[in-house]
């Protein structure tokens, strides 16, 4: 069901995809993932999106975790979808997001093809009012949209939001003051942990966070301590567990994946150190970084200090 015109705030949760030793999804660890997500107060759940492996996943494991999602979600949050690719897929599944009952979609690039401004607005536009959906356009990779395509694609009022994954702050200051609020602005960046001291000035109050799968209250001790000005904390947070980990996600192509895999296995969830190929799994070495990390991390930052 959709709840209202406006794109979810605060920290969004991106669920992965459990897949069990035989490569199949996992529908159990799914829903333990978005409980956990749930328990810990993250603000809306965005299923089978880039954390999800959107790009592996069968049109049947897609309408898996979407029914998981809202079975679990259970009304407590808004669930959106991630819908993008091939342009057919595009419209199929967000037909079928829309079905099922999300309550929008992440639109994520098309697929291989670097388009012009103007193609990539009729991508967008074509899919954007092909449903009644929120739609949530994300800029990334090939698909990024200038100013005056996104302001074009407001006449829409499905359009609720702006997803930056390229960071580019000209870009986004230019966004942000020339359409201001008849959009939100999310921060997507990979560890958008790291950047949110420069977003959150400019009117990105939102962002995904990976490490919510795993240490969810020190994302919010840390987004509390920005939003407080406290920079005694947000500097200790840095140094000690957003750096350091996004170090080690620095060392591979597609560990903005599976290092979350690892760090819910490392932190006691049901899910395995595995993704599937293109995405490789987290190497021995950068496991025990992590694990050391995590271990240092909960002794510095305890649940119970979490700010609720």
């Amino acid at each position: 069901m959709i709840q209202g015109r406006r794109a979810p705030e605060g920290i969004l949760g991106f669920p992965i995809a459990p897949f069990q030793a035989n490569g199949q999804l996992s529908e159990e660890a799914l829903f333990q993932n978005i409980q956990f997500l749930l328990d810990e107060g993250l603000d809306a759940i965005f299923i089978a999106c880039g954390s999800g492996e959107f790009q592996s996943i069968s049109q049947k494991e897609y309408e898996q975790m979407i029914d998981v999602a809202l079975a679990a979600a259970g009304g407590q949050v808004p669930v959106y979808s991630g819908v993008g690719g091939n342009l057919n897929t595009a419209l199929e599944w967000a037909k079928i997001s829309e079905e099922k009952g999300v309550d929008g979609y992440l639109l994520l690039p098309p697929y291989l093809i670097h388009g012009e401004q103007e193609g990539l607005y009729e991508y967008a536009k074509t899919i954007i009012e092909s449903t009644n959906l929120n739609a949530i356009l994300y800029q990334r990779d090939n698909a990024v949209l200038s100013v005056q395509q996104i302001k074009r694609l407001t006449s829409f009022e499905q359009l609720v939001g702006v997803k930056d994954g390229v960071g580019d702050m000209d870009l986004n200051v230019n966004l942000s003051y020339t359409i201001g609020s008849r959009l939100s602005y999310i921060n997507g960046l990979p560890m958008a942990e790291v950047t949110m001291p420069a977003y959150l000035p400019i009117g990105f109050h939102s962002y995904s966070s990976a490490i919510s799968n795993y240490i969810p209250h020190i994302s919010r001790m840390f987004y509390h301590a920005l939003k407080t000005g406290d920079q005694e904390m947000v500097k200790d947070i840095y140094t000690t567990v957003i750096l350091p980990i996004n170090r080690i996600r620095q060392q591979r192509k597609g560990y903005a994946v599976s290092l979350i895999k690892a760090g819910m296995n490392i932190m006691g969830h049901s899910v395995r150190n595995s993704a599937r190929p293109p995405v490789v799994p987290v190497e021995k070495e950068h496991y025990q970084e992590l694990e050391n990390i995590l271990q240092h991390a909960m002794e510095r930052f305890p649940k119970k200090a979490a700010v609720n």
